[in-house]
Parts: C-alpha cells; sequence; structure tokens
C-alpha cells in the first residue's frame, strides 16, 4: 500500500488544531451541521479545507474516507441537483413529478418522464449496474473505484443526515433521499451511454410490434437523403462541447509543457462541473472538475500533468437490421436460425394514477428502437426491426481512468491509463505535462465497426448513412456482420488502444470537437475508421479559429500560462473577421439604405451598415455590433446553402482558411441582414447595443454579463444564449464555458494553474458561492490555484472542517 496514515494523521490534527476555534459551520457557510461523529458516518471521515469561492480541497486516509468527503462537500453544493438525478436513475420521475412532464434532460435524451423511468426502471430491474460492479478490473471496476462509490454514497447521505436544506429547489421535498452505492454507480453508468442507449430512451421505450396489417407494412424510412441529413444532426453538440490545447516545450517560454481546457457543457442540471481537490498523502493528490455525482475529477491536474476532455466524433452506436419471422414479428433469424427477443416487463409509479407497464425487446444486439431522434424514424414492421447495439452499456471504468489520470506522472502515463482501463465513451483527450510533452488521443469505447464491415454488411439504409454520419447499420441476419473483437480490448466488440488515434509530443495538439484529422494541422492523423469522425471534410468555424489562433500561439516560441488566459478571453469571432466587413460594404451599397425580409416587407438597413462597420469583430461584453451580427450570421447561415455562401469552396489542402470570401450577390444576404434588423427592434434592443447589456445570466436580482459567442461564431469561448422575442429578446444563456483551467509548472513542486467555474460552484441561491466565480467569467478575471500544503493553508478565508466520525 502507497497510503501513509501516520503522515495523514499528523496532518489532520495539526490542520484541526488550527482550526478549533473556528464555528460549527457546515461546508459552505450556509447550512447547520450537527456532531461530527454521527452514526450516519459509517466509520469513514476526511478532512475538507475551504479555499477561496469555496473551492473544497479534501483530505483523507483512503479512497473509501476520500469518497465520503467528497460526496458530503458536492451535497452541500449541490444538494437538490444530486437529488433530481438520482430520482432519475431510480426511474421514479413520474411518481414525484408526473409522467408527462419534461426530465431533467442530463442523464438522457427522454423527451417525457415517463420515457426515462421506463428505461431506467429496466435498468434496475435487470440488475446491470450490479452486474458491471461485479465484472473483475479491468473489465469492471477497481477495489479503488468502488470504495469510493460506497464512501460517496456514504458522505452524501451522512451531509443530508445532519443539515438542514435551505435550497429553495428542493427545501422539504419528498424525493430527496439517502442513496446507495448502487445508485452512484447508476448515476455513471447514465453517462457512460449517454451518446448510445440514452440518445435512443424514446424509441427503446415505444418500441412495440406491429399489432395491425397497416402496422406491418408500413415504411416510414426517410429517403437517403433525409436519413443521412438526420443521422449528421443526430450528433451535433449543441448542449455539449470544448476546445482544448497542449502546448509542447518547444512552443513555451521554459521548456514545459502548457494546457488550456475549455469545455462547453449545460449550465443548469445534472452536467455541471464541480471544483475540489482529492488527496490521500502518498497514493493520489489531483485537483479540478468533475461532473456532478462523479467521484473522481474528470478533468484536472496534479503536480505534474494537466488534462482536459472535448466531445469526440467517433459515433458510439450502431444498429442491426433485423429480418423477422413473418409469422411472429417478435422472432429474428439469424443465419437462418429463428431467435425469439427478450420481453422485458416495467412497471412505473406515476403521480395521481394508476401504475404503467410497459414491455421492452431486446435481443443479442440490444434493445429494439423505432426511432433515433425525432427525424430519423425505425419502424418496427412485420418483416423488419432495428436494434441498437451500445458497447458503453458494459462499461463502468470512466472512474478508474479518471484515477489513473489522478496518479500519472505524464502523458505517457496518461496513454498507458488509456490502454489499461478503457473506460471513455464519448470524449477524447488533450493532455502536457511538466517535461514537456504534449497528448491529443481519441480513446473512446467505440463498437468495433471497421470500413471493411461496413462495405460488406451494411444494409442500404446504412449505406446511405454510414460514410456521411459514421452511424452503421449492418445486416442482423448475418451472424459475419456483427462486430469484432480487437486482441487489446478489455471488453468484446470494441476497438482495442492500437486503432486509436494518437498525437504525441507536436508542437501542440487542439480540439474543437472535430475529428482526429487536424489536432495539428502540421501532423494530419489519417488511416482510422470511419467510425471515429471524418477526414479532409470542412471543420466548424470554432474549429477553423482555434487552429489559426493556438497555431500562432506555437510560433512565438515564448508561451506562459498568462497567453492561455489571454487566449481564453480574447473572444475573437472567427466569422466576423471572414465576412463582417464585406456584409458592410455590401449593406451601404443597397438602393435606399433598404433590403426585402423573408416576410416580403421591406426594411430599412442603413443604420445596420455603419454598426456593422465599427464592429471589433468580437463577441466582449462591450462590443456593440455583436448582438447585430450574431442575428444576422444565425439567419444567414440557416437559410443559405453552403455552396452559395463562399466564392472559395471549402479545400482539404487549405481547410483552416476555406471556404472564404462572402458571396455578397447571394439573395440570402440581403434577406438574413433585414431580418436582423427586424428582430432586435421587435425586441427593443437598439442596433448598437453593447452585448454585455442583452447577453446576460440572472442571478438573484442581478443580471451578470456574459462574454463569448455561440458555435457558428467561431468564437474559442463559446456560450450560447436563449432568443426569446417575447421575453425581451436574449434570455439566459444555457450552455458554454464551464470549467476553465490554463496549467503550466515553473520548475517548483506546484503546479502554475488559473481556474474558472463559468456557473460557480452552488446551484443554491442562499450560498454565498452562487454567483462569485460567474462575476469573475464576466470580468474576465481568473481563480488562482491552491494546490501544495503551503498554498491551502496561505488562503485568507481557510475554513477547515472534519466531517464523519473520529477515529
Amino acid at each position: 500500500m502507497r497510503i501513509r496514515p501516520r503522515r495523514f494523521a499528523v496532518l489532520a490534527v495539526a490542520l484541526l488544531t488550527a482550526s478549533a476555534a473556528l464555528p460549527a459551520t457546515a461546508a459552505n457557510g450556509q447550512e447547520r451541521q450537527h456532531s461530527p461523529s454521527h452514526p450516519s458516518a459509517g466509520g469513514l471521515s476526511a478532512v475538507i479545507r475551504y479555499t477561496e469561492y469555496g473551492i473544497p480541497h479534501i483530505l483523507a486516509q483512503n479512497y473509501a474516507d476520500l469518497g465520503f468527503g467528497t460526496g458530503w462537500a458536492q451535497a452541500a453544493d449541490q444538494v437538490c441537483t444530486l437529488a433530481d438525478g438520482f430520482v432519475t436513475v431510480r426511474g421514479e420521475r413520474s411518481r414525484f413529478f408526473g409522467p408527462d412532464a419534461e426530465p431533467d434532460g442530463s442523464l438522457s435524451s427522454a423527451a417525457e418522464n415517463l420515457s426515462s423511468d421506463l428505461y431506467f426502471r429496466g435498468v434496475r430491474a435487470t440488475g446491470t449496474v450490479e452486474k458491471l460492479l461485479a465484472e473483475p478490473a479491468p473489465r469492471g471496476p477497481s477495489r479503488d473505484s468502488k470504495a469510493l462509490m460506497r464512501g460517496w454514497a456514504t458522505g452524501y447521505n451522512a451531509w443530508l443526515a445532519q443539515n438542514r436544506i435551505t435550497d429553495p429547489a428542493c427545501r422539504g421535498a419528498s424525493w430527496v433521499r439517502p442513496v446507495t452505492a448502487v445508485d452512484v454507480a447508476a448515476r455513471t453508468f447514465a453517462l457512460a451511454v449517454l451518446g448510445g442507449q440514452g440518445r435512443a430512451v424514446d424509441g427503446i421505450t415505444a418500441a412495440r410490434p406491429p399489432a395491425t396489417t397497416a402496422a406491418r407494412t408500413a415504411v416510414g424510412i426517410p429517403d437517403a437523403k433525409s436519413a443521412a441529413r438526420a443521422a449528421r444532426k443526430l450528433f451535433d453538440t449543441a448542449d455539449m462541447g470544448s476546445n482544448a490545447v497542449a502546448f509542447s516545450g518547444a512552443t513555451t517560454a521554459n521548456g514545459r509543457g502548457l494546457l488550456l481546457g475549455n469545455p462547453h457543457y449545460p449550465w443548469q442540471g445534472g452536467r455541471r462541473f464541480w471544483q475540489s481537490q482529492q488527496t490521500i498523502p502518498g497514493e493520489l493528490n489531483v485537483a479540478g472538475g468533475a461532473l456532478l455525482g462523479s467521484t473522481t475529477v474528470s478533468i484536472g491536474r496534479n503536480a505534474r500533468v494537466a488534462w482536459s476532455h472535448t466531445v469526440a466524433t467517433g459515433v458510439t452506436l450502431n444498429l442491426h437490421q433485423l429480418t423477422l419471422d413473418p409469422a411472429d414479428p417478435t422472432t429474428y433469424l439469424v443465419d437462418g436460425k429463428p431467435e425469439r427477443m427478450t420481453r422485458r416487463t416495467v412497471t412505473v409509479e406515476t403521480r395521481g394514477g394508476p401504475p404503467v407497464t410497459r414491455a421492452q425487446w431486446w435481443t443479442r444486439y440490444g434493445p429494439v428502437v423505432t426511432s433515433l431522434g425525432a427525424g430519423l424514424p425505425l419502424p418496427w414492421t412485420s418483416t423488419t426491426a432495428y436494434a441498437l447495439n451500445d458497447p458503453n452499456a458494459e462499461n463502468l471504468r470512466a472512474p478508474d481512468t479518471a484515477l489513473g489520470f489522478g496518479r500519472a506522472r505524464g502523458t505517457a502515463d496518461v496513454l498507458t491509463t488509456l490502454r489499461r482501463t478503457q473506460g471513455l465513451p464519448w470524449i477524447n483527450t488533450v493532455a502536457a505535462d511538466s517535461g514537456g510533452h504534449s497528448l491529443f488521443t481519441q480513446s473512446q469505447v467505440l463498437p468495433r465497426i471497421t470500413d471493411e464491415l461496413a462495405q460488406r454488411c451494411s444494409t442500404a439504409l446504412g449505406k446511405a448513412l454510414y460514410p456521411s454520419s459514421g452511424i452503421a447499420v449492418l445486416d442482423g441476419s448475418r451472424g459475419d456482420c456483427a462486430p469484432g473483437t480487437d486482441p487489446d480490448a478489455v471488453q468484446p466488440g470494441i476497438f482495442g488502444p492500437a486503432k486509436m488515434p494518437v498525437l504525441k509530443d507536436a508542437p501542440y495538439a487542439e480540439n474543437s470537437n472535430d475529428s482526429a484529422w487536424l489536432a495539428n494541422t502540421d501532423r494530419p492523423l489519417t488511416g482510422y475508421e470511419r467510425v471515429f469522425g471524418s477526414i479532409g471534410s470542412p471543420l466548424s468555424t470554432r474549429a477553423r479559429g482555434a487552429k489559426a489562433d493556438v497555431s500562432a500561439m506555437a510560433a512565438t516560441g515564448e508561451l506562459t500560462v498568462r497567453d492561455l488566459q489571454a487566449q481564453q478571453f480574447a473572444n475573437r469571432a472567427t466569422s466576423g473577421d471572414l465576412i463582417a466587413d464585406d456584409t458592410a460594404r455590401a449593406c451601404a451599397s443597397l438602393p435606399g439604405g433598404t433590403a426585402t425580409g423573408s416576410d416580403g416587407r421591406a426594411v430599412d438597413v442603413s443604420e445596420a451598415c455603419g454598426v456593422l462597420k465599427a464592429w471589433d469583430h468580437s463577441m466582449k461584453t462591450g462590443s456593440r455590433g455583436a448582438l447585430l451580427f450574431d442575428r444576422f450570421w444565425r439567419r444567414l447561415t440557416a437559410t443559405t446553402a453552403t455552396a452559395q455562401l463562399w466564392k472559395v469552396p471549402f479545400s482539404a489542402a487549405d481547410p483552416v482558411h476555406t471556404p472564404n470570401t462572402l458571396n455578397t450577390e447571394a439573395p440570402g444576404v440581403a434577406t438574413a441582414l433585414a431580418d436582423a434588423v427586424s428582430e432586435l427592434r421587435a425586441a427593443g434592443i437598439a442596433l448598437d447595443a453593447t452585448l454585455g447589456a442583452h447577453q446576460v445570466v440572472v442571478r438573484g436580482e442581478q443580471r451578470i454579463p456574459v462574454p463569448g459567442g455561440t458555435e457558428s461564431l467561431g468564437v474559442w469561448n463559446k456560450v450560447e444564449p436563449v432568443w426569446d422575442v417575447a421575453a425581451g429578446g436574449y434570455t439566459e444563456v444555457t450552455t458554454g464555458s464551464s470549467y476553465i483551467q490554463a496549467v503550466g509548472w515553473d520548475g517548483g513542486r506546484c503546479p502554475v494553474a488559473r481556474t474558472l467555474l463559468a456557473y460557480s460552484q452552488s446551484s443554491n441561491p442562499n450560498s454565498p458561492h452562487f454567483s462569485d466565480q460567474t462575476r469573475l467569467f464576466s470580468e474576465g478575471k481568473w481563480v488562482t490555484s491552491r494546490f501544495c500544503e503551503k498554498e491551502i493553508l496561505s488562503s485568507p478565508g481557510l475554513r477547515v472542517i472534519r466531517v464523519g466520525e473520529q477515529r
């Protein structure tokens, strides 16, 4: 064992002695704390040191204790959001909130509570999570990972038992209840299948055998072009994305690595990040952001290496088209032999109504589905059905991946961890270390769909979907069309580590949710299967801007953490640089200063010409013209085909700079400008209003300006506000930059890091940490990381508590 309990005990005693005069307040200062020896602690304990902005540094003797302190501290900040998520994974939303209400949306794509509950009750009824927990490592979770889950549940429950909830979102609510380690693991499972079964919950729970002649003969599958379009849209990352860049020592002022991580996640609900540091002396010392309910740090740093993740382009599911027995639509044929589907009966309690009982139908490939998103129906007829394969339904290994990162001593260890655990479902990894190394890898759990298999086994629908979207639809009637297994894969049916795209020690390695192809524009990655992503295809505007920015940064050879901070808040709109000046000139040339809107009305746009000309091409809170350009660009890209928009088309030989040169003669340009002007005026927004006057979040009675811009604007600092004319135009920001970290090393024992949690640490409006970091984000300011003991203990606002049982 590497744990040093004597060192822990000495340090804990010193800390508690130093804090003996502190009042008996709970973790974040707003809840009532009872005796630290409350029996609900289950024999576990931890020391929590709070520094500025309510960031807890959790000190423990072993993994169960560390989980205890983490569960306690997360509950103190986010009890309502956490409890809501546990209602989801228990399949009890219909019972407490009604079957027709919208679910929380963070743990699956279900459209209503009933379908969410039917899915998650099915998971519980079949013991899916318990079976995964019982798998021996490395295929199943390690002993340390399971100890963390057990401790987390005990810590969360202890906090509930000893504190009064003040958050109005769940104060006095009957659905806030103790949890088990299986509940904690079920949340991990839900995140693992988010891109597979979780994306198809409605299609899984709605699947029923055809009951009538008409239903049995119905086709209803969209034509090839429509199906391909729907499939591409299915994997858009509108509510989740990221930027991350690692710089090698060849580009930095001191020859050590640098990392800037900027994930884009929802600002509300269960996919929020939460900051902490987790320490077991002599064993683990890691700090960063964790998705709520997680037992480990998801994106973070230790003394020698830092990492971030970006949502990857790998397609985490595939379909099998079943050939059915004409006499029985619940029997399918494989190599000419009939196999009966497994019927799973699930019952869900509902508020104010009788229980609802439904059947789900499962095959050797996975559940039968009748749709993948609203635009891709997959009808179950008398001859055909579709089954969904999601290999992440056998993956509970992500916490072990995170633990391996936390223990890593460099990027080589990060890569070794990924190869050993194979636990990341839908994300890339970008890392840098103190030795000057950089790393990008798309190490995902993906169905082993080779291009050869897709070519040999795709059905007609598969031939339409696979080339453009990477979604394979394989012939389920042939046993030789099932995904194979690589010899180095930890579970059957997935790619092994040798097939993963990897880029090591490039001057920079960057990803903005594009494929692995151009992690570095001078060292393109090729040769991977289509299911991983495309090669030689156009980049998003955000990816184009990011590549241009980081390659220019790398060329200086003198980078520091301050340069990373400047990049995060440069707020440059790449699309503005591309077309704003041309648009302003085209506007000025319009006869009479008018343009015809999409409703056929003439609109005076003369004022808009000067506003666009004067705009600084940024999405800073003080920028004037940013709002006008944002509305114009959204309209233009929504109504004008890419081929019509640009005079210079995309070239794979110059993907960062093409396409370019706006085709101002395209009729959509003037129309989009007229519509943008009309939209702003209808909402009572001046064309030259500052961005920060309207792009805001509301915290209490305070409107906090939010910098940044949407995906298509090409802003590194992505945020996505809601547009609602009836509500006054721009309303709350719903997603975007979340847990941000800029990390480097100076040769000392402590990493040099600046961090920021854009939406702050707590969802409780009564917490002092409900909006403190949000105000920093608004102003482009940062939190100075406290990682080493001397940094933690010198915090001006240090508060130390011991939670759990005395030893």
